[in-house]
């Protein structure tokens, strides 16, 4: 018999839960408060009696052999009875909450007395449900009484009811599996290097290791590494895997892949996760059952909702998503989050694995050790890992609500007073007048960021939707629970600027956070095709000296791409020199190379003085110029421009390390040329001379590790939508007098360091 390994938890939450998605204010201490409920309770339990007592039996249904396994909070001995404990933790009024209130709890624990009572041979067992309140730590019992054979039918029913559901996550498997015996590669043939880079990839996986590889445009990173990575599942090396990516266009190249080998006979699931408030399908993002009728009885349709898509579909992509949803009438959100744990493979952000804040919490150890992570892009997870362990609070927040809840409530005025008054104090210790480093967590500050947040919990709680209030609590939140990571790669400063003061956690060095997160899983890909410098990127993303590295050349021709250089100072005080110098280089690279063009800039502002100034010039041009504030729908519309044979020239204006300079297939005449002006250096702020200061400490080149590579590696994405293809041909041009010198000219791909200066 076929053996089904489940959660007792899993099961019961499947078969038994009901209701609505309700997704308001709920205090930040509630899991910390409901395990000290726990504790405290179990202090409380005889000597004799089991705590947090592991449960696991085989239970023979149809053609398969469930494995349950749980964990019962108590087991009591009193007199001649055996009683099966489950705590739950609320801050739910006990009066409001009856026997009957929570059928999931009983059915959880009931198993739990099953198990118990078959494996100790007991014919009468007892079932207590003790809900505590987390403030009063006053407690409701409730307590029932059942012979073995009475549970024995009740989990067998629970079994008959999930079992269609196991039994077609089980058929799919083995559909899946056999699928990829027969799949082959879906293309007629491997480009140059391709085959040992997805040799590379399952040979990791197979192993258990980590890959880090830097592979050049062109070389098909994404079915180079999602096909060996299926093949790994068929092979049972692994049962499902993370596509992770930077950017929403990166995500499409993922699902194009899986479209690709479905039409080779593939039988697998995928899953896209859209964010929330693309995919909501009301005009506010309210998680709450008398706004939404998506969120109201979610619980009681999701189930069928479920069985639904996974019978008829294989790639759950967000339009596929959003049609099942609105016939069951279930949030696409929620109903893709349920999904993600159920499916093969799942294409996302990188913050779903990586961001402490909001990764997919029920993933269990067990999961994720049978779990491969592909991390496309990845020289873009280095930054994306600051931010995302890092967390700030703004003066302006605390001075608001201290002016708003003067006389409304003292606990929040005076919480929020001595916050305002500590950044006032800060401000007047800052150096040179505008910050204030230190390397140590202040206890002081932490203490009132800690009482501020249980002032304004209190209110929260209450039904309060002041706006100004629940920003300043999710900023304070989010301070606090970042504090744990903070260590020697963090700094705590001040920044003073004219109208506002900020106090920030700030990551430095994410690499340790990074290696601790994606230890658990079975084995990490990251790849990009500007992991260059490669040792920097190695370092950054927590590379170790038993990871596996792999490094291959263009599978282009050299010939394909002629690189020019135009060495003016583009710096910042030579800019205004330099456009009109820029402007006469386009107008020629147009008149005489007719085709399509994207030229890159620094900033914004760079590029719109140029691009003012090139319209002046009266060409029979069509010109694009990148908005900072784009939709989704005008960026295709931007890129639906770059069509090949059109009557006129196209040049679009865009920003380094934007939208447009990475992830994006301009292939064949669809793109003929590509300027990249300046060195894309980061502009030069308190945050990258502090990481610059942080390194150079280290004994590392502190400028090249927080400006140069960074800005770099920009240059080269930008330059990198040029060649797609075998066929592509086309120009680029590097204008930046820096170029040439040694330092950048070292950072510059094989292909490009041959090159003509105009």
């Amino acid at each position: 018999m076929e053996e089904i390994r489940i959660s007792i938890r899993n099961l019961v939450e499947y078969v038994y839960s009901s209701g609505s998605i309700d997704h308001r204010f709920r205090v930040s201490s509630s899991m910390t408060e409901g395990t000290r409920a726990h504790q405290k309770l179990q202090k409380n339990y005889h000597e004799n009696d089991l705590i947090e007592e592991s449960l696991k039996m085989e239970l023979p249904f149809e053609e398969y052999t469930f494995i349950l396994e749980g964990r019962s909070d108590g087991i009591l001995f009193r007199e001649n009875e055996v009683i099966i404990d489950e705590i739950k933790s609320t801050r739910k009024d006990l009066q409001e909450i009856s026997e009957d209130s929570y059928l999931v709890h009983w059915a959880q624990a009931k198993c739990y007395a099953y198990i118990y009572a078959k494996q100790n041979q007991l014919e009468q067992i007892s079932v207590q449900l003790t809900y505590v309140h987390v403030e009063t730590e006053k407690i409701k019992q409730f307590t029932k009484s059942y012979n073995q054979q009475e549970l024995e039918c009740f989990v067998e029913e629970t079994v008959m009811k999930y079992e269609p559901f196991a039994s077609l996550l089980f058929y799919q498997k083995g559909e899946r599996n056999e699928s990829i015996k027969h799949l082959s590669f879906p293309f007629t043939k491997f480009r140059k290097g391709q085959r040992e880079f997805a040799g590379a990839v399952f040979k990791t996986i197979k192993e258990e290791k980590n890959l880090f590889s830097n592979a050049p445009t062109g070389t098909g990173k994404t079915i180079s590494t999602l096909f060996p990575t299926v093949k790994a599942l068929g092979d049972t090396k692994a049962d499902r895997m993370f596509y992770l990516t930077a950017k929403t266009i990166t995500r499409t190249t993922g699902e194009e892949a899986f479209s690709l080998m479905k039409e080779k006979g593939l039988s697998l699931k995928s899953l896209t996760i859209t964010a929330k408030d693309k995919i909501c399908f009301k005009n506010e993002t309210i998680c709450q059952k008398d706004y939404c009728e998506f969120a109201d009885g979610y619980y009681d349709r999701i189930n069928e909702a479920v069985l639904d898509i996974l019978r008829n579909e294989n790639q759950l992509t967000r339009e596929v998503i959003e049609k099942y949803a609105k016939i069951h009438r279930v949030c696409p959100f929620e109903y893709s989050i349920d999904l993600s744990y159920l499916v093969d493979a799942v294409i996302c952000d990188y913050n779903y694995i990586f961001d402490p804040r909001v990764s997919l919490k029920r993933q269990m150890d067990e999961q994720k050790k049978r779990t491969v992570l592909l991390i496309d892009e990845a020289h873009n997870l280095v930054d994306r890992a600051r931010d995302m362990f890092s967390a700030n609070l703004l003066k302006s927040s605390f001075f608001k609500l201290k002016n708003e809840y003067r006389g409304l409530n003292e606990e929040i005025y005076q919480a929020a007073k001595e916050l305002n008054a500590y950044f006032l104090r800060m401000k007047s210790h800052c150096e040179k007048g505008n910050h204030f480093i230190r390397k140590d967590l202040d206890k002081e500050l932490m203490e009132m960021v800690e009482l501020f947040t249980q002032a304004t919990e209190k209110e929260l709680v209450k039904g309060s939707q002041d706006p100004d209030l629940l920003e300043a609590y999710f900023q304070a939140l989010s301070f606090m629970r970042l504090s744990s990571f903070f260590d020697e790669r963090f700094v705590l400063f001040v920044e003073v600027g004219k109208n506002e003061i900020q106090i920030k956690q700030f990551c430095l060095d994410p690499s340790n956070l990074l290696e601790t997160i994606s230890k658990p899983y079975l084995s990490s890909v990251y790849f990009s095709a500007t992991l260059q410098p490669f040792g920097y990127y190695f370092e950054m993303l927590g590379g170790h000296s038993d990871d596996y590295r792999f490094e291959i050349g263009s599978p282009f021709l050299k010939e394909n791409v002629e690189v020019y250089v135009n060495p003016l100072s583009t710096r910042f005080h030579d800019r205004s020199n330099s456009v009109e110098k820029i402007v006469k280089l386009m107008s020629k690279l147009v008149i005489e190379r007719p085709g399509n063009f994207l030229v890159f800039f620094p900033s914004y502002t760079y590029m719109n003085e140029v691009a003012n100034a090139f319209q002046d010039e009266d060409l029979k041009v069509d010109i694009l110029i990148q908005t900072s504030q784009m939709t989704e729908n005008e960026r295709e519309d931007f890129l639906q421009h770059f069509q090949p044979s059109l009557e006129k020239s196209l040049v679009g204006f865009a920003v380094l390390g934007g939208v447009f300079s990475e992830g994006i297939d301009l292939k064949g005449d669809r793109l003929n040329g590509v300027v990249v002006v300046g060195v894309g250096l980061p502009q030069i702020s308190l945050e990258r001379n502090i990481i610059k200061e942080f390194f150079q400490n280290k004994g590392k080149n502190g400028y090249d590790y927080s400006y140069v590579y960074p800005g770099m590696n920009k240059v080269l994405q930008a330059g990198g939508r040029l060649i797609r293809t075998e066929r592509d041909r086309g120009i680029i041009v590097l204008v930046d007098d820096r170029f040439l010198k040694p330092k950048y000219q070292a950072l510059l791909p094989d292909e490009w360091k041959v090159h003509r200066i105009i």
